[in-house]
């Protein structure tokens, strides 16, 4: 065989060996492919990624002194972002789907808290203090339900300037206690009777606890106000 032959099927071997490398270096690596490595701490994805189907992963690490983004298919949005100082959600919805909610270890700050529609909303601080503030007000708005406000010890209402304005065409106080008077039946000739009362004055003693009173012509609310002395 001449010698320049055996020189060419050498190349062309070689050169076949180099496509079959550059293939199999294509299609994958012993540690990893593309972008991404397998390493012993877990899997390493370098650069920017796009996933067409759902991830799944236990624990997501940024490296060192950078911000994790998670951007919208355009690129142009910054859906989620986090580094050491915050955590920012750029979506316009933010969905909790867990059976527990959500719970925060110190304050949040938000524009907009809703439920799901058909769904109630809860806010609720099972062993220490809800707080709710804000410098021009805070409002409460149920548009077609009631609004509840339950405690089991005192419910404190409070204004250091100005009043409190209840506004309704019924307002009921219920549980009131009944102030305490002598009997009016005691010492009465036999036979008279009283119609049943149906209609209270509402009293209050100087500590600010409300009491009910008989109503009449006038005031009872002195001729009742043993009440104050036991409460």
């Amino acid at each position: 065989m001449p010698e320049h032959q055996e020189i060419e099927e050498v190349v062309q071997f070689e050169e076949k060996a180099r496509r079959k490398d550059k293939k199999c270096s294509a299609r994958g690596r012993e540690d990893g492919m593309g972008n991404l490595r397998v390493t012993k701490e877990g899997v390493r994805l370098e650069g920017v990624s796009e996933f067409l189907l759902p991830l799944y992963v236990k624990e997501i690490q940024s490296r060192r002194c950078q911000r994790f983004e998670v951007r919208s298919t355009d690129g142009e949005r910054v859906l989620f972002s986090a580094d050491e100082e915050e955590i920012s959600i750029g979506t316009e919805k933010l969905r909790v789907t867990g059976n527990e909610g959500v719970v925060f270890s110190h304050s949040v700050e938000t524009s907009h808290v809703r439920a799901e529609p058909f769904q109630d909303l809860k806010l609720e601080s099972p062993t220490r203090t809800l707080t709710l503030e804000a410098p021009r007000g805070v409002e409460v708005n149920a548009g077609v339900g009631d609004f509840t406000a339950s405690c089991r010890k005192d419910l404190l209402l409070q204004s250091s300037e100005g009043e409190i304005f209840l506004d309704a065409n019924t307002i009921r106080l219920g549980n009131i206690p009944l102030g305490s008077a002598v009997d009016p039946l005691e010492g009465a000739p036999a036979g008279t009777t009283y119609t049943k009362q149906t209609v209270y004055e509402l009293c209050a003693c100087a500590n600010g606890k409300l009491y009910l009173s008989p109503a009449e012509k006038g005031s009872t609310c002195q001729t009742t106000s043993n009440f104050c002395l036991w409460s």
